[in-house]
């Protein structure tokens, strides 16, 4: 195609009088101040929040966070769903969805793609830029050598002050939810944000975004589980955030996805032996099928469970009802397993499943059992986290029972799956990693959210004339906080496995 030379003119410009320059100049001014008042009011991250924020719903992966008002149907309503006041903070959002998003406002292809695409792929975080070109993003070899030794201990070690603060605010990330947005909801200290974990035996270095936007080029990371892994989720999103502007025309293309699972295995609802319809079925020895199907498009997978086998279910295994949690309507028969036991069971299954997965190779990562900390009671009975406002001291943890049984059970189950394989899956073996979190998030007393749950002025946040303590959630992690290190572990297990490393 032959362009057309540009026609020049050949005009003889004249000097215009003194009183049209200074319209001209007060037009020019008018116009600065204008824009500037509008990109105060909107700027350039509200657009992006927009493209964010629009969604489309499927059956399977949600990229959160949508503003949008969407109801599916829900077989298994949430307790949050009633009062405050009696609700537990066991889950806060229970709808399969997909989000196909862009952070690039000037990808006009975000909005379309919402309308058009069924396919979770389409999450994104990055885009290359219009203009197609790219620049690759290395990482630095003194970034590399400050990332912590191969065979480190992760999870062993302390709690320690870091006055540098998080690497972002309940302000600079929209995509928080807001009942994990503790400062937001008018928690008054703020220390919680700045401990920082130091394995004993090595550094963990800080969430470094390039790092991570490099090693996952071209790649999917998909955060599968309940509302806790959502709260991970939405951690990874606000680390990544500080970031992806400065990194757009770098044309990272990563994919960030979230499924929701509750029990990671299948459930149903309808009516089976003598178990009726409505209650929820859980079979143990099957993997929640949407998870498998999904698998081929992820590259690495965090999973995590466990806080709903305190809800009602039906536990099925071998085709026989085995037990129930909160339901067992034959007491003259005693029941084969409980829910800790059909916990470690899950486990077992889903771990195996993904690991004799024939169309999926990419990295499986079991986060352990996330403590609460109720204390002087359940969630419903009087136990609270009010007031704490930093992490236990070494050595005074406080032991859960049944925060332990249940790690106990998830780590058995992990180790039962690799075992089950007697080696056949060769080096795919080295593909699926424990991340054990729990005895170190024990000493976290200080990082949830509590009665700081809502930006409601008439909230209560003390204790009664009875001493009984207001509705809180001790159960989810404020954001900034605790939970942003669990992100800086995933980031170095991708680090040892990207270089062959073991952990």
């Amino acid at each position: 195609m032959t362009l057309a030379s540009p026609s020049i003119s050949r005009t003889v410009l004249f000097p215009r009088k003194v009183s049209s320059i200074a319209f001209a100049i007060g037009g020019l001014v008018s116009f600065i101040i204008f824009a500037s008042l509008l990109l105060f009011t909107h700027p350039i991250g509200s657009s992006v929040t927009g493209y964010i924020y629009g969604t489309e719903t499927t059956q399977h992966v949600e990229f959160h966070h949508s503003s949008d008002d969407i109801h599916t149907s829900d077989p298994n309503p949430s307790p949050d769903s009633i009062s405050d006041s009696e609700s537990p903070p066991l889950t806060q959002d229970r709808e399969d969805k997909v989000l196909p998003v862009s952070l690039d406002p000037n990808d006009s292809q975000g909005s379309k793609d919402s309308n058009d695409s069924k396919d979770s792929s389409d999450v994104r975080l990055g885009e290359e830029t219009n203009s197609g070109s790219s620049t690759n993003v290395s990482i630095d070899e003194e970034a590399t050598q400050d990332s912590v030794d191969a065979e480190c201990d992760l999870y062993h070690g302390n709690w320690f002050y870091d006055p540098m603060g998080p690497s972002y605010t309940n302000n600079s990330c929209p995509l928080l939810t807001q009942m994990q947005n503790c400062q937001g909801n008018g928690r008054p200290d703020k220390g919680y944000e700045n401990w920082r974990w130091k394995p004993s035996q090595c550094e963990l270095p800080r969430f470094d975004a390039k790092k991570f936007l490099e090693l996952m080029r071209g790649k999917t990371l998909a955060f599968i589980g309940d509302s806790v892994a959502r709260n991970q989720m939405e951690s990874m999103m606000c680390l990544l955030w500080q970031a992806s502007f400065f990194l757009l025309q770098e044309s990272s293309k990563v994919m960030i996805a979230r499924m929701w699972s509750s029990w990671l295995v299948h459930q149903f609802n309808e009516p089976f032996g003598f178990a009726p319809e409505g209650v929820t079925k859980l079979k143990l020895d099957q993997p929640d099928e949407r998870i498998i199907e999904a698998l081929p498009k992820f590259d690495v997978v965090v999973l995590s469970s466990g806080h709903w086998f305190a809800k009602q279910s039906v536990y099925i295994l071998n085709e026989e009802i085995v037990g129930g949690q909160l339901w067992w309507p034959d007491k003259s028969k005693p029941a084969k397993i409980n829910n800790v036991q059909a916990f470690g069971i899950s486990v077992e299954t889903i771990i195996k499943a993904v690991s004799n997965h024939q169309n999926y190779k990419g990295l499986t990562i079991l986060r352990t059992w996330s403590p609460d900390h109720y204390e002087g009671g359940a969630w419903n009975t009087g136990g609270s986290c009010t007031g704490k406002e930093e992490p236990l001291s070494p050595g005074k943890l406080v032991k859960n029972g049944f925060t332990e049984i249940m790690h106990e059970q998830q780590a058995t189950g992990f180790q039962r799956a690799v075992a089950a394989d007697d080696g056949k899956l060769g080096e795919r073996s080295k593909k699926v990693k424990l991340m054990d979190i729990t005895e170190a998030f024990g000493y976290r007393h200080d990082g949830h959210p509590g009665p700081y749950r809502s930006p409601d002025p008439k909230k209560i946040t003390k204790r009664g004339p009875d001493g009984q303590p207001p509705p809180q959630d001790c159960l989810h992690w404020c954001m900034p906080g605790p939970v942003d290190t669990w992100n800086e572990m995933v980031l170095e297990i991708i680090r040892r496995d990207t270089k062959g490393g073991g952990s």
